[in-house]
């Protein structure tokens, strides 16, 4: 059994810094995504769930102390903050927003993950996340996270929510109401369909006949994984 990787987020404009800390975290045996700005990474953790975020506070458009109360309203996620300023009333309006860490740049890659280290064991432990065998793909449901022989598989935010909904309730048939209520798809019923032929071209061998994404027909759609 594979052991299980940290999924970290990390949240910077710089995209220099970025791609640097998502290959030394990698390196380091942390799953990382990666997002630009503050709009990119709600979109990300709408539709996926991470054991920790790196935040840049300095952003254009919506800051780092902004994007921490945010997510500390909706999430117990540990919030570690990186910032240019190492002024005591910036680490206080951090941590007063909900942060759980602050470290000030330049720093060494090496203290950042003692640091994530450190956070990984104070945070409550999670219920590993299950995951649903589909042939030759596994969907991690909590995480979203769709692989194929190991090898990412590609998801959009809404496929992500309607396969989680789906998977959350294997061998049980779901209206498309109660599926457009739970993913948040926009439109009706014919949204479904088409969101459900998007998503049978990624997990099915053959789409045309569906093995897992079957449908019921007056019904709904229901998943019959392995």
């Amino acid at each position: 059994m594979t052991e299980y990787a940290p999924h970290v987020l990390v949240v910077d404009d710089d995209d220099r810094l970025r791609d640097l800390l998502s290959q030394y975290l990698g390196a380091n045996g942390y799953r990382v995504t990666a997002s630009a700005d503050a709009v990119e990474a709600r979109d990300r953790m709408r539709s996926m769930a991470f054991d920790l975020v790196v935040l840049d506070v300095m952003m254009p458009g919506e800051d780092g102390f902004s994007l921490t109360a945010w997510l500390r309203e909706v999430s117990d996620t540990p919030i570690l903050l990186l910032t240019a300023r190492g002024e005591p009333e910036d680490r206080i309006a951090g941590l007063e927003r909900g942060a759980d860490d602050y470290l000030v740049k330049p720093f060494e890659p090496r203290e950042l993950v003692l640091r994530l280290s450190s956070l990984l064991r104070r945070a409550p432990q999670a219920v590993p996340d299950p995951v649903v065998r589909l042939g030759e793909h596994s969907f991690h449901v909590e995480r979203s996270a769709l692989t194929r022989n190991d090898l990412a598989v590609h998801l959009s935010p809404v496929e992500a929510r309607l396969l989680r909904t789906l998977a959350r309730r294997p061998g049980v048939t779901l209206s498309r109401r109660l599926l457009i209520a739970e993913s948040g798809i926009a439109g009706g019923a014919r949204t479904v369909d088409v969101q459900v032929t998007r998503l049978r071209r990624k997990i099915e061998p053959d789409p045309r006949h569906p093995r897992y994404l079957q449908t019921v027909r007056g019904e709904g759609y229901v998943l019959q994984p392995d």
